[in-house]
């Protein structure tokens, strides 16, 4: 079980792929969480540990999680974001989870400079969410401003937002009438008035919505919709003839977003629209099918099949945008 690193800037510009990896000892599953100034944040199931690794420095911290989330009872999952000033040693993990017991999200932050979890705060699930099957998706927060944003699935989908500066907790729904469109994706990502928003893409037009969170001089809040991105006007023909696409991560600092489709890796950047692609299968012989929520991997040759596990499948990838010297 290891990390590894894809690199996406041009080859004499390439960082060696064997130059960054972390690998893990002993059983276990291992989460990465994602990545954000310069540091990466796993997350150790059995041991029930955060771990914080700087990849330039090859520095790792081991967190153990706070007593009232160290339990699996009552805990569909826990998420976690990392932080730190550019110029400072010291970081912070913001760790969050749902309790379904109470019916409630809970937050907390551990300070790497006091070496303590701060106190915990919590916010109550809205009255429609199942809490049973309401649960944190294993894509990263979202860092807008001076709030974390994690995407929240089940009979409902919204965002949990933690607001670093007050200490508060509020759930944000996002609109119902999208999810009778058909199957979709959906991502967190900085609205481009800097503000929260989110891609949305539907796999029956090969499109994808960007949305943004607009707040009204009265202070209510709402969503609206911004731009529409239209995939089968910047890829390759023969890309968007493979279904489905699926959103692999989202770069927050460089406005970036990450798809995959039937063994094709590749990226586009929202601004530019610029399309690059940045790795594909093998054996071009070889096609991804999905269907009922089930990958399968099909060789064209011999007509042999096989049914990947989630182990075997790379379901979102973590950005590695920035790289921080301390001092």
């Amino acid at each position: 079980r290891d990390i590894s690193f894809v690199p996406t800037l041009e080859p004499h510009n390439r960082v060696p792929p064997g130059r960054f990896s972390l690998k893990f000892d002993g059983g276990g599953r291992f989460v990465p969480l994602g990545c954000r100034h310069g540091l990466v944040l796993v997350y150790h199931a059995f041991w029930k540990q955060i771990l914080v690794w700087d990849p330039v420095t090859t520095d790792q911290h081991r967190i153990a999680v706070p007593p009232g989330f160290a339990s699996d009872k009552g805990f569909i999952l826990i998420t976690a974001a990392v932080l730190r000033a550019s110029v400072d040693v010291h970081f912070q993990v913001a760790l969050a989870v749902v309790d379904r017991e109470h019916r409630r999200a809970l937050a907390c932050v551990y300070s790497s400079e006091t070496g303590e979890w701060s106190d915990i705060i919590w916010t109550p699930l809205p009255s429609e969410a199942s809490a049973g099957n309401l649960f944190f998706t294993e894509r990263p927060a979202v860092l807008v401003g001076h709030s974390l944003y994690w995407l929240l699935v089940g009979n409902m989908i919204g965002f949990l937002e933690f607001d670093l500066k007050r200490q508060s907790l509020t759930m944000i729904r996002i609109p119902v009438d999208l999810f009778t469109k058909g199957t979709f994706d959906i991502c967190a990502m900085r609205a481009e008035d800097g503000g929260l928003g989110f891609l949305f893409l539907l796999h029956t037009d090969h499109s994808i919505q960007l949305w943004k969170r607009r707040t009204e001089c009265h202070g209510a809040a709402s969503w609206v919709l911004g731009r529409t991105i239209e995939l089968d006007k910047l890829i390759p023909l023969n890309l968007v003839d493979k279904w489905p696409f699926m959103i692999l991560g989202f770069a927050e600092d460089n406005n970036v977003v990450f798809l995959w489709t039937s063994g094709v890796f590749f990226m586009i950047h929202l601004g530019s629209l610029q399309f690059k692609q940045l790795s594909e299968a093998e054996d071009n012989n070889v096609v991804f099918l999905w269907t009922s929520g089930v990958f399968f991997m099909i060789h064209l040759g011999s007509l042999q099949f096989k049914q990947l596990s989630e182990a075997e499948f790379i379901f979102y990838c973590h950005p590695f945008e920035s790289v921080y010297t301390a001092g």
